[in-house]
């Protein structure tokens, strides 16, 4: 078995509740970045955009732009509540959002640019996890928001956040999942 199908089968994410801010090397950042723009993009169009936050943006961000949107959205929420969502970027070390950006392209369709940032998230994710890092795509709540989509340069009339990965230091090893039955999802066609 070689090196990176032994790594994919054993992936793990660990949650960002789980995670520790820690530092990610400069050099470590940029091989992760490299890696999540290795992906399939039909046209070479780069329907994405990538925003690393970090530093004192994460506070910035969860005091300026979520605690506010989420008292929007639950004016009854506690303060508890709302501390939560101002610190909720401080778990990590470094949160990269992905924005998918699609363009008008006359043969490739928007659903394909959308797939395109999915892949991106996901290559982010494995590659930050390869280099030891706890990591996790999340879309929670912020991710449908407008007010949050155009903090990160996104155009609500078009553009989408595909997610946000978290990277940061480990508390501990994560658990095992219950995983697929692969022959209740896989079908093999073979006439």
């Amino acid at each position: 078995m070689n090196e990176i199908t032994n790594f994919l089968k054993k992936r793990r994410s660990v949650t960002a509740k789980s995670m520790n801010a820690g530092h990610v090397p400069l050099d470590h950042l940029n091989e992760i970045l490299d890696c999540g723009l290795r992906v399939p993009d039909h046209g070479a169009l780069n329907p994405w955009k990538l925003n690393v936050i970090q530093g004192d943006a994460r506070k910035r961000i969860g005091a300026q732009i979520f605690a506010k949107q989420y008292k929007l959205l639950n004016p009854d929420a506690s303060n508890e509540d709302l501390l939560y969502e101002e610190n909720r970027l401080e778990r990590a070390s470094i949160v990269i959002a992905v924005v998918c950006t699609p363009v008008n392209h006359p043969k490739i369709p928007a659903w394909e640019m959308e797939l395109s940032s999915g892949a991106v998230c996901s290559n982010l994710l494995i590659a930050a996890q390869s280099l030891g890092y706890a990591a996790q795509w999340l879309t929670e709540w912020y991710s449908y928001n407008e007010e949050v989509l155009k903090e990160f340069g996104g155009d609500p009339k078009t553009d989408k956040i595909a997610g946000f990965i978290y990277i940061g230091n480990k508390q501990k090893e994560p658990i095992e999942r219950r995983r697929p039955i692969k022959n209740k999802i896989i079908n093999f066609i073979d006439k």
